[in-house]
């Protein structure tokens, strides 16, 4: 037998040993299982019913400090628009804005928790994320100034445009 159909025997002969132990086996022997509590650090989804909230709270004022400090650069002084959307209406102004477009309010931290601030997201404690939240819906009017957010009071906030939208699963809707 030549060199060259001996060498292409053994090479068909390694790939069919290494094709069977890969089919044989469960997993293809990369990385480790995934634990339930791997899973909860993703697991931050919360629902229009309020399902799935952090224990937290935060006010317009503390929302307010932590706007100016984390979000206006890209969203404007007092939300009205910057290099990014703008998040409430200037004064005379009475566009849509996020917060007037979304039907529940828990979109608004869900949203924030996740994605906020730019380029560092997921970096916001659960009061910094309630607090800014607040102060969303209170500079769009949605909520008063002195009202708290928390798990119990985000879900209850009436939005402008909930009845706008069909939700694809009522059962969960507030």
């Amino acid at each position: 037998m030549s060199m060259c159909r001996s060498f292409a025997v053994a090479a068909m002969f390694l790939f069919a040993v290494f094709a069977a132990t890969a089919i044989a086996a469960d997993t293809p022997g990369l990385g480790q299982k995934v634990t339930e509590a791997d899973l909860a650090l993703w697991d931050i989804t919360i629902g229009p019913d309020g399902k799935g909230l952090p224990p937290g709270s935060g006010t317009f004022i503390q929302g307010a400090a932590i706007y100016e400090q984390k979000c206006e650069a890209c969203h404007g002084k007092d939300g009205t628009g910057g290099t990014n959307a703008a998040l409430a209406n200037a004064p005379g102004k009475t566009d849509r804005t996020m917060a007037l477009y979304v039907p529940n309010a828990t979109t608004i931290f869900d949203f924030t928790r996740r994605a906020m601030p730019w380029p560092q997201p997921k970096t916001l404690t659960n009061d910094e994320v309630y607090a800014l939240t607040a102060y969303i819906l209170a500079r769009n009017k949605v909520i008063g100034e002195n009202e708290v957010m928390n798990a119990q009071t985000l879900p209850k906030v009436r939005m402008p445009n909930r009845d706008g939208f069909i939700p694809r699963f009522p059962d969960k809707m507030p």
